[in-house]
């Protein structure tokens, strides 16, 4: 039987991810399968849990990618570190938070949410006042990819040890792209996702946890809830020096391309350019598309110092039907952007500025294609980008 497939598309990934995929990370990924089990694999999960504690800045020995997306991320620090019963505060301003607090519920938690509009930072007073009450941890969002919002972790992780809580985050879209020190800010577990400032395929879920949240691990009495994600069990795979053990101990057959995918993008983050300068990079990138979008009328959502720097969100110029023009931009132009979420839905555009796409060709590229669909001179928003970018 003949079949007519359809032709994958070469897209310009200007979203809220995924992200850009570098031609050597799709190489690594079509690499030869081996075993899960072959030892070569085991030097190459052993390389890939190196680079990723310093795309985390952290010594954590459980550090590792889940098997499965952000989302599978947020399940294992949920199914690992809070149980049924305990006080959790959670910040919530974004549709990520809730998320999270819908996940907290769902494992029996007592959640105190501290809210914040759609678009700004929690006032971190707030939530060191809810943590005064007692709590068993406290969960935010450091990178809110609705609104384009990064949360300040001041105080936080103090306030959670002096009540021996742990203080555990999302870091789905700063990890590698927004200024973020696991170690130096006292996070106690963290997970992220690789489609984002990575620019890796979406499928693995980069995680770390220290010492005083594998400590509760360790005190529990019965299993968790979850048997997949299930450290005590994962880290017999991925680190058996840390589970206990000497030799790997079988748990589930890893996606063993994108963990090579993963070696490849993290080798681009922490090796190609110092973590730092990566940082720099995006920040420069961020303000100067935000100058150039905002000569066609977009405004930014997050105030100055609230910004999340992979993550632009912006108003649409007025009159304009927002979601015709971005369909527009994605089907003559091959150049994709995210629209907004919730209470944003029509009201926000989401523009990626992460890794490959944080450089001024992408963003140039992006640019002129949006003043054509908008009937609008490219001369002077162009400039502005360069401008911002020579700044």
């Amino acid at each position: 039987m003949n079949r007519t497939l359809t032709e994958v598309p070469r897209r310009l990934l200007l979203g809220s991810g995924p992200s850009i995929v570098p031609d050597r990370v799709l190489e690594a990924l079509a690499s030869p399968t081996i075993g899960h089990m072959d030892p070569a694999f085991a030097a190459i999960m052993s390389e890939t849990i190196d680079l990723l504690r310093e795309a985390f800045q952290t010594e954590n020995l459980a550090t590792l990618p889940i098997s499965g997306t952000g989302s599978a991320g947020m399940e294992a620090l949920v199914a690992n570190f809070v149980d049924p019963g305990d006080r959790v505060v959670c910040g919530v301003h974004g549709l990520f938070g809730e998320r999270m607090a819908d996940e907290l519920a769902r494992a029996g938690a007592d959640v105190v949410r501290v809210e914040a509009e759609w678009g700004r930072a929690i006032d971190t007073e707030r939530l060191l006042a809810a943590a005064r009450d007692g709590l068993d941890a406290m969960v935010v969002v450091h990178a809110e990819t609705s609104t384009g919002v990064a949360q300040p972790l001041d105080g936080l992780a103090d306030a959670c040890r002096e009540q021996d809580a742990l203080l555990l985050i999302d870091c789905v879209t700063s990890l590698g792209g927004h200024p973020l020190r696991i170690d130096d800010w006292g996070v106690d577990a963290a997970f992220s996702g690789t489609q984002k400032c990575l620019n890796c395929p979406p499928g693995l879920a980069p995680f770390t946890a220290g010492d005083r949240a594998l400590a509760k691990l360790d005190r529990r009495e019965k299993p968790g809830r979850s048997w997949y994600f299930d450290l005590s069990l994962v880290l017999g795979y991925w680190s058996p020096k840390q589970a206990g053990g000497t030799a790997r101990a079988y748990h589930h057959t890893a996606p063993i391309n994108l963990i090579y995918a993963l070696r490849e993008a993290l080798r681009i983050v922490v090796e190609d350019e110092p973590l730092e300068a990566a940082w720099e990079r995006h920040r420069v990138a961020h303000h100067a598309l935000r100058d150039a979008l905002g000569v066609l009328g977009c405004t930014r959502l997050a105030p100055d110092g609230e910004q999340l720097h992979p993550l632009l969100g912006v108003t649409p110029p007025d009159g304009i039907d927002e979601a015709k023009v971005r369909t527009a931009l994605l089907l003559e132009h091959d150049i994709e952007i995210s629209g907004g979420l919730g209470p944003l839905t029509g009201k926000l555009w989401r523009v990626g500025v992460m890794g490959a796409s944080a450089r001024p060709e992408p963003q140039e590229r992006l640019v002129g294609a949006l003043c054509e669909l908008l009937g609008a001179t490219p001369d002077e928003p162009l400039a502005a980008l360069a401008e911002g970018w020579r700044a």
